[in-house]
């Protein structure tokens, strides 16, 4: 039987599908392993051709600074390479790759990153702990079909474990704990030794992480509990080999496994019929994760699903080519929160668009990708007023880097940051140069563009603009009024020639005619 949510995300999901037919790849870089998916659409019907996994262990090369030691780096770069040899010649824009829990906490994250995008031809964005658990759920939900009106989805990824409770397509609650299969081994089951004392101090390590999160995550708030990663696969493989389940995993085909591991003093004697061997030196860990939840939750089973972060990210990318942009709903969510003028937005917004049209040359392949970052800012820029009027701007900023907004990477929230604190007063030229290819460069535009635009609604009325023209090159802009209207706005003529001042620190002339 498939419930009514089901259908209407099955009715949506075809409905995206039918709109491309090209191969999109996404490509998880995990703490434990790296994946990725390739799916091409046929006949309106999505289909997985390729799959690759190697079990890379970032999360083990951290020492205790964070800092990622150099053999780890190594042995993450030579998988990249072979991923971005499969994906060679594919559109940027149908390639979809994530960084997760190691990769957030590692400082010299950035030097690899910048590696890591030249093995593979393609960017890389970080996502958050919360992100990370939202495209979790969407590969979850795709992906099995379930008489269960609200489910919980459960990932035990290498440096973190997310917990998700929703109905069909629709979350309402996740959660991301810093403990995952790598770091809750290395820390409780280092060299591989096991005993009664390691595995009850991880045990109670796990629900001590649990304990802050365990009212909303109860078996009272939900119908049906599904695992979703590599760990929970592997363990239901190990339980069905030894008969210590028949379909679902259950709390006492867990008690059975339990007292297997305490029969062992190392993990080379485990012996555990349909255990991947590179999955053996972080299994304990995976385990430890999974019988503790099981006991803090009250779970009497849980089913397993192939669905999982790379599945969320090609329905995340199918969503954004259909007008379903999650992003776009988190903007309004946000700007709504912070009861921004609507009205002054969208006058904002009308005027971004006056001018992008008139610039699209200039601008070129990033035109289209440029103006609903802009839109986003315009959307955006003045939510630090809810705070205070002095410094607006710099709240705003610190509100959108710091924020958990769905759909969005850090590179993208750090970004849109850029652009809400550039919107007025002194360009911050250094941060602007901080950011990630190819905003280094085009980003200063963009400011540009929103100062202009904010800048001409400052009346905040809703009479039209003058018919003014804009031509953009390398270092100047050309605007152009109707012969007299400056004269009779002698603020906004004011106001464009501070503007002129502060470009000309950037070393940009604005030339006004």
């Amino acid at each position: 039987m498939t419930t009514i949510a089901d259908k209407t995300l099955t009715d949506t999901t075809e409905q995206i599908i039918e709109q491309t037919s090209e191969l999109i790849a996404a490509i998880d870089l995990g703490s434990n392993s790296f994946h990725m998916i390739i799916c091409s659409v046929v006949d309106g019907q999505l289909k997985t051709i390729d799959r690759i996994k190697e079990m890379v262990r970032l999360a083990s090369g951290l020492d205790e600074k964070n800092i990622l030691d150099d053999e780890t780096q190594e042995r993450a770069l030579a998988c990249l390479k072979r991923f971005g040899q499969r994906i060679q010649g594919f559109p940027a824009s149908n390639v979809h790759i994530v960084g997760t829990n190691t990769l957030r906490t590692a400082k010299n994250a950035t030097q690899f990153l910048q590696q890591a995008e030249k093995a593979l031809d393609y960017p890389i964005h970080i996502i958050s702990g919360i992100e990370e658990a939202r495209l979790i759920y969407q590969g979850v939900a795709h992906s099995l079909q379930s008489n269960a009106d609200r489910r919980l989805v459960m990932d035990i990824g290498g440096g973190s474990t997310e917990y998700i409770i929703g109905t069909g397509p629709t979350i309402a609650k996740k959660e991301s704990l810093r403990m995952g299969c790598v770091t809750v081994s290395n820390r409780f089951f280092a060299n591989g030794q096991i005993n009664l004392q390691r595995l009850n101090a991880s045990i109670l390590f796990v629900k001590q992480r649990l304990r802050g999160d365990k009212k909303q995550f109860t078996n009272k708030n939900w119908d049906e509990a599904i695992g979703a990663s590599g760990s929970i696969r592997a363990i239901r493989k190990v339980l069905l080999a030894h008969n210590w389940c028949t379909g679902d995993i259950t709390l006492e085909g867990l008690e059975q496994l339990k007292k297997h591991i305490l029969k062992c003093s190392h993990t080379s004697d485990l012996k555990l019929e349909a255990l991947d061997p590179d999955r053996l030196p972080v299994f304990i860990g995976g385990f430890s994760i999974l019988y503790a939840t099981f006991i803090s939750l009250g779970i009497e089973k849980m089913s397993v699903s192939d669905g999982a972060l790379r599945e969320g990210l090609i329905y995340d990318h199918l969503g954004r080519l259909s007008n379903h942009d999650v992003r776009s709903k988190t903007v309004s969510t946000v700007a709504k929160h912070y009861n921004t003028d609507t009205g002054q937005a969208e006058l904002v917004k009308n005027t971004i668009n006056l001018i992008m049209k008139q610039v699209k040359p200039f601008l070129g392949a990033h035109y289209k990708i440029m103006l609903q970052e802009l839109l986003w800012a315009a959307e955006l820029h003045e939510i630090g007023r809810n705070i205070a009027h002095s410094q607006y701007h710099k709240h705003g900023a610190y509100i959108i880097k710091h924020g958990d907004l769905s759909g969005f990477s850090q590179q993208d929230q750090n970004l849109l940051s850029i652009l809400v604190l550039s919107h007025r007063r002194k360009i911050p030229i250094k941060k602007i140069a901080e950011l990630h290819e190819p905003w280094d460069k085009l980003s200063f535009y963009m400011v540009i563009i929103l100062r202009l635009a904010v800048l001409l609604q400052r009346n905040r009325s809703h009479s039209d603009l003058p018919d003014f023209k804009v031509t953009l090159t390398k270092k100047n802009m050309q605007l152009s009024f109707p012969d007299n209207w400056l004269l009779d706005a002698p603020l906004t003529h004011a106001d464009l020639q501070q503007e002129q001042n502060y470009l000309e620190r950037a070393d940009f002339t604005l030339a006004i005619n």
